[in-house]
């Protein structure tokens, strides 16, 4: 998102601009120490006995030589502040160290908690009023490598320093503030030094632009649900704090009370930009860039042919025993980097505090390389990007050399950054006021009321497209209405909807009344004409999407929806009957073929083909991916997909896009293209341009995964007059997801988006992919889907591991069928060399075993057999190596075996074959009378599915408690005596979160009583779930468009 105030958050009037702080301060300069002899009270858990104060004269004084400080006055007393400093990066140390340069100039004592090297601090504040104490409270972001955070090791590692040794850390820290007698605490951004100020009656401030809370809770979703409550005890360590001092591209932070903003805190410079070149003996016409991974050594390596002639580069971290070209030049690990950047042409590095800050003051040009789940990394590039200072390059294209386009044209950018860069400053003022007990904050409106406030803008920011971060229950919950979300017509189509595709004629296929085709049909037409040099701020991917088509060709649309399981879910791996429902949310694709000398490319693409000549090239642009943090655009040369004259294998492919994390998105539509490629031998020979423009949201169990895939290849085999079935199609989908994603999902997700209709269950027989039929949903049910909030992910362990199960369950059936058939067979023989009558053979059940020994599908095995036969000898549980001795594999193409692993194998290898039954009796119930007992017996199908899939182990809080408030009102008081509405719900698809599947009356009770769970919901968790209803046509039912802009448009 764009920050477009720096009171975003808050309602006008709530934040303290302090434009006029620095007007009046910078007519006020800071006061220096005064000799004083203070006596201080014992502090106690709630308030602060008064300091008494004896003034002795004035002295003045200078932090360093040469310091640039000026001459200073007294100040009204002499104060000790506690400085804690996060230990996440080198940033944090140096902003914390310009706002501690400016309190120790005024004559305080500061001591500094941190993990950071003394050398940050002591090279510039030569004074013994600096205290550095060297103390890591907490661990920031652990990072696998330079470029990609470890979000569960994060969590994990916090846990073990933050959570495990809390008593201790608070006992410890509440003895230290007391024994250094500290006015004041300040946090960059360490919460339990809020809370330890509390606790010994001390007032804390923090400084920052980005709040744990906020980071974590996107980590906990996404990675570690089982470690909630870090994110919750943070936030409410926050609440101690007094007030925010926010710095410029701030981060949602609604666990503060009150907030004060304040300019960029920068470092000043020491030398000119000659003197610095002449220290280094380089001229000023050499074009010099400054490699910076915030002093993080990245271990690559580095070659002479990744720069421009005659350019050279400083290298920032590198190792000791690292070799550089003779073009690039390593740094001392202590040198001064403010100097060093502001000597250079550009930078070249990853998006952190520190350096965009620095970038934006000495106005470098700032090539960044995206870091993944990076949570602060959008708002900082957004505030790059709009000061004109900051162009990203792919990880690809760092990592193979090819930096030549990107350095060549960051030297052609202008930033414009011209605001104050005084933070430091403004904030040692008022921290120094806040310590001798001035407030800053007014009291027009409560903590409360703000913290609500914010909440409600920041819930709203999170919940954009692409994002999946809830507000958690620890925050005050909003006053707003909350209601079901409005199910739009899909057979009105006003004037005004359709005007505003006009620039486009359709040459091939019809809409269908689908408003959603029409929104998208209306933003390719926003795209035309695009003035890129207009002062409007534009996103990252509409800039892109806006050069991606030439206009003047045709565009091929494809459209698939997303879908509902409301039978079936994980078993259809195992060959079972599922019942899936197409939803409205849809995914739309458009795709241009193009020669590759006419494609209209993006400028590092250009480079690339002048470096490489004209070879076909993929360029793929998704929207809604700006406050997701993964990359909005991908290219590719088709070129890569080729090994010679032949496709790469899976692995290769899969290993292709695993590289870079922030892009790997790209393998559900880029993958698309390399199954057509090894499964029907086409040939790629014309470059393309792809769009993809989703509103299924990610991780809510609805299959926003398959969607994009169905659509994607619908949409080229259009472009390319492939002719595939819409069943074959769901099948090279899955081919998709599983190898080259590396998801193991069944196929049901696909044949849904393809092959399903409107308002209709597809009914299909997974053995692999067999339309049984397409079921109407009687006009008297009615089906919901509701969202946990608890993302889901097909390729999470949890799944993984149940399928493992799956799969070994059926090997040891299977085995042990032949171990019975191998006992049978003797006396079968011996009894036809008598006189036996030949029907006795069946009652041995030899065929029955036989088939069973070969047994494809754990579906077919029925549910009787199983407990007759099997159940007794499938333990609960099998690890990895004592299964592979016994069995030797379980004969799963899309999953391994983990020697080291416990599998839960006797729930896995029972769900399957019991709710293959389920969902027969489930269809056969749908045609039955119109009574509330079938309604009852139908929900009662579903109850039982979703126990099921807990015991598979396969469950969560969210959809637990969502049933469980379907429970509740179904058997409430009100239902006992006027009747029920609802009547089931289920866990859906993989499980393990996303969303539940509820069956209901089709009548205005049940829509209030969904309205009813959501509220109840959101009153237990801070959580209000999305709300799924209505259905659409699947990809072959919408067919596909082919579009072209009329000659006669208003942009000629």
């Amino acid at each position: 998102m764009t920050n477009q105030t720096p009171c975003a958050y808050l309602r006008d009037g709530d934040v303290i601009n302090s434009t006029n702080i620095w007007e009046e301060k910078q007519r006020e300069p800071l006061p220096s120490r005064a000799r004083v002899v203070a006596e201080r009270s014992d502090r106690s858990h709630s308030t602060r006995s008064p300091t008494k104060i004896a003034e002795a004269g004035t002295r003045r004084m200078r932090v360093r030589d040469g310091d640039g400080g000026g001459e200073v006055t007294a100040p009204p007393q002499h104060l000790v502040f506690a400085y804690y400093i996060t230990g996440h990066g080198f940033g944090h140390a140096t902003r914390a160290l310009e706002v501690v340069r400016h309190l120790v100039a005024a004559g305080h004592d500061v001591h500094v908690v941190t993990a950071a090297p003394e050398f940050v601090f002591t090279t510039e504040i030569t004074s013994p009023s600096l205290h550095i104490r060297k103390v890591l409270l907490d661990c920031g972001a652990v990072q696998a490598d330079a470029l990609t955070v470890d979000r569960l090791a994060s969590l994990e590692k916090y846990h073990r320093m933050a959570v495990v040794p809390r008593d201790i850390i608070l006992k410890t820290e509440a003895e230290w503030l007391n024994s250094i007698k500290a006015d004041l605490v300040v946090s960059d951004v360490v919460p339990v030094a809020c809370r330890a100020a509390a606790d010994v009656g001390i007032r804390s401030v923090c400084l920052t632009n980005f709040s744990w809370d906020f980071i974590y809770a996107e980590y906990v979703v996404a990675a570690g649900h089982h470690h909630r409550s870090i994110v919750w005890q943070i936030a409410e360590d926050y609440s101690h704090c007094e007030f925010l001092l926010r710095l410029p591209g701030f981060c949602p932070m609604p666990a503060f009370r009150d907030v004060i903003d304040v300019p960029l805190v920068v470092r000043r410079l020491h030398r000119s930009r000659p003197e610095v070149r002449k220290e280094l003996g380089i001229a000023d016409n050499v074009k010099l860039v400054i490699f910076n991974f915030g002093g993080q050594s990245a271990g690559w390596e580095l070659k002479k042919e990744w720069l421009p002639d005659g350019w050279l580069c400083l290298v920032c971290g590198a190792s000791d025993t690292q070799e550089l070209p003779p073009n690039f030049i390593k740094l001392a690990k202590d040198a001064y980097t403010p100097d060093l950047m502001a000597a250079s042409d550009c930078m070249l590095g990853k998006i952190g505090y520190g350096t965009v800050s620095e970038a934006l003051a000495y106005k470098l040009p700032f090539v960044f390389v995206r870091r993944d789940y990076f949570n602060e990394e959008p708002f900082l590039r957004n505030m790059l990007e709009h000061y004109q200072c900051g162009i990203e390059m792919i990880r690809r294209d760092l990592l193979t050399g090819h930096w030549k386009p990107y350095l060549q044209r960051a030297i052609t950018l202008q930033p414009c950054y011209d605001g104050p860069i005084n933070g430091g400053e403004v904030a040692a003022h008022i921290l120094q006021d806040t310590a001798v007990g001035k407030k800053y904050i007014s009291g027009k409106l409560s903590g409360a009321r703000r913290l609500r406030d914010a909440i409600v803008l920041g819930y709203q920011l999170q919940r954009a497209p692409g994002r999946d971060v809830g507000i958690p229950d620890w925050y005050s919950l909003s006053e707003k209405e909350i209601s079901v979300r409005p199910t739009p017509t899909s057979h009105d189509m006003n004037g005004s909807a359709e005007s505003s595709f006009e620039d486009f004629e359709i040459l091939h296929g019809d809409m269908q009344g689908l408003t959603d085709t029409m929104s998208f049909l209306k933003s390719l037409s926003g795209l035309v004409g695009n003035d890129l040099r207009s002062p409007e701020k534009q996103t990252r991917e509409r800039a892109a999407a806006s050069v991606l088509f030439d206009w003047e060709e045709e565009i091929y649309v494809a459209r698939a929806p997303g879908r509902l399981d409301v039978m079936g879910g994980i078993a259809d791996y195992s060959g079972s009957l599922v019942l899936q429902m197409p939803i409205r949310e849809a995914c739309h694709v458009a795709v241009q073929r193009s020669d590759p000398t006419k494609q209209k490319q993006w400028k590092h693409t250009q480079a690339r083909q002048l470096a490489n000549g004209a070879v076909p090239v993929l360029q793929i642009v998704s929207f809604g991916s700006e406050l997701s943090n993964r990359a909005p655009t991908f290219d590719m040369d088709l070129s890569d997909f080729m090994d010679g004259d032949k496709p790469i294998s899976y692995d290769k492919a899969k290993e292709y896009f695993s590289r870079d994390p922030s892009q790997k998105w790209a393998a559900y539509v880029a993958g698309t293209i390399f199954v057509l490629m090894i499964e029907l031998g086409v040939r790629f020979t014309d470059s393309m341009s792809i769009l993809v423009s989703s509103s299924v949201p990610e991780g809510k169990g609805v299959s926003s995964s398959a969607s994009v895939e169905v659509a994607s290849m619908s949409a080229i085999a259009a472009a390319y007059g492939l002719n595939i079935a819409p069943r074959d199609l769901a099948l090279l989908c899955q081919k998709v997801e599983n190898r080259v994603v590396g998801a193991p999902c069944g196929v049901m997700d696909q044949m849904t988006s393809a092959c399903g209709e409107a308002n209709k269950l597809l009914a299909m027989v997974c053995q692999p992919a067999e339309v049984k039929e397409l079921v109407s949903i009687p006009t008297h049910i009615r089906f919901w889907g509701l969202d946990s909030g608890i993302r889901h992910s097909v390729g999470g362990t949890d799944y993984g591991s149940v399928r493992v199960g799956t799969y070994m369950g059926r090997k040891m059936i299977k085995c042990a069928a032949s171990d019975l058939l191998s006992e049978l067979l003797p006396s079968c023989t011996s009894m036809q060399s008598g006189d036996s009558n030949p029907d006795e053979y069946e009652e041995h059940g030899v065929d029955l075993l036989k088939s069973e020994a070969a047994m494809e599908y754990l579906c077919n095995l029925p549910p009787h057999r199983y407990e007759a036969v099997y159940a007794k000898d499938i333990p609960e549980t099998i690890t990895g190596d004592v299964f592979l001795e016994k069995y030797g594999d379980h004969n799963d193409a899309v999953t391994e075996v983990d020697r080291k692993r416990s599998y839960c194998v006797k729930a896995p290898t029972r769900h399957p074959i019991y709710e293959n039954s389920r969902v027969e009796a489930f269809k056969a119930l749908l045609t039955a009378s119109k009574t509330d007992e079938q309604l009852s017996a139908l929900g009662e199908l579903m109850f039982q599915c979703h126990y099921s899939y807990n015991a598979c182990g396969l469950g969560s809080d969210g959809t637990d408690r969502l049933v469980n408030l379907v429970q509740e009102i179904r058997h409430s008081k009100t239902s006992r005596t006027f009747g029920a509405s609802l009547f089931g719900a289920k866990i859906t698809g993989g499980g393990s979160g996303g969303s539940v599947c509820v069956i209901g009356k089709n009548c205005l009770k049940s829509s209030e009583e969904i309205l009813e769970i959501q509220k109840r919901y959101k009153a237990a968790t801070g959580y209000l779930p999305i709300v799924f209803e209505g259905s659409s046509p699947g990809a072959s039912k919408f067919g596909y468009l082919k579009i072209r802009r009329r000659s006669a448009s208003p942009f000629n």
